[in-house]
């Protein structure tokens, strides 16, 4: 495995930069060090930080980790790879495009390729910010960077559909109103059907499209790839993954009193080996 200290901020940068020019490539999720380290020796060529994956490793909900803390995490998965790494960046941890951009630059400070700022508000009364302030914090986003000389992907998300708000018309005004701010990359998490994909992909062309596979949902990379995307990442869906499989086996534990589920657990010496060789795989 190639020591993260190989690749400086710049190097990581310019890798990022140029996997969102041209084909498709998947941006997995890991939740902390140990899975960061993992989905780099499986051979994925970048990786993004996942909100909800690390605030569930912790007790929380989605959108409960601080500023600080959530800064803390990221410069540590950063720290932890060679590969470029895109924060999950939440709504800025600010309600003001001022705030946006404070946060912008000390999210730089962690050595991030990328980072994504998200419309949503967090009240259920006004789930998301009226168009004019959500464009004012993608700008400011934009500005931070830019003032910051690092060449930062920024990526801008229209959480319609995760609110429940599934009028396309809405989505594309919003991430046509995005990219016109200065985002690099646009995002809009919970569109699933080949149509909408595609509708948004021609929508915002020629900017790159990061698809979110929250599940099986039928479509594979090469399916999404052939409808013009990007980039596709998983979002909590890996953590979920490992979720899923505690929670059977605790049930089955709790009431058949036997063990079946741990037949699916990886073999202690081959995750130990793992990490006591330095994480090549």
């Amino acid at each position: 495995m190639t020591s993260p200290a190989a690749s400086s901020p710049a190097d990581k940068r310019r890798a990022f930069r140029t996997l969102h020019e041209s084909g498709c490539f998947v941006l997995p999720n890991p939740w902390d060090v140990g899975t960061t380290r993992y989905l780099e020796a499986a051979g994925f060529k970048a990786l993004a930080t996942t909100s909800a994956g690390y605030a569930f490793s912790t007790g929380r909900p989605d959108g409960a980790v601080g500023r600080d803390e959530m800064l803390a995490h990221i410069a540590d998965l950063v720290a932890a790879t060679s590969l470029p790494m895109n924060a999950d960046f939440e709504a800025g941890f600010a309600p003001d495009p001022a705030g946006v951009a404070e946060s912008v630059t000390l999210c730089i400070g962690t050595g991030v390729s990328g980072l994504s700022i998200e419309d949503a508000t967090g009240d259920v009364a006004r789930p998301l910010y009226d168009l004019d302030d959500a464009v004012a914090r993608v700008r400011a986003a934009r500005k931070a960077i830019d003032a910051s000389g690092a060449d930062v992907i920024l990526t801008a998300r229209a959480e319609c559909f995760l609110v429940g708000r599934t009028d396309l018309n809405e989505v594309i005004t919003r991430l046509k109103a995005y990219a016109a701010a200065g985002a690099d990359c646009l995002y809009a998490p919970g569109i699933r059907t080949r149509d909408d994909i595609s509708a948004v992909v021609e929508a915002v062309a020629p900017l790159p499209v990061n698809v979110l596979m929250p599940g099986s949902t039928g479509l594979s990379v090469a399916d999404l790839a052939g409808l013009g995307a990007r980039r596709i990442s998983v979002g909590s869906t890996l953590s979920r993954v490992a979720w899923g499989a505690f929670i059977a086996s605790v049930e089955e534990i709790r009431d058949a009193g036997t063990f079946q589920k741990f037949a699916g657990a990886v073999p202690f010496a081959e995750i130990n080996g793992f990490f006591r060789a330095g994480g090549d795989k």
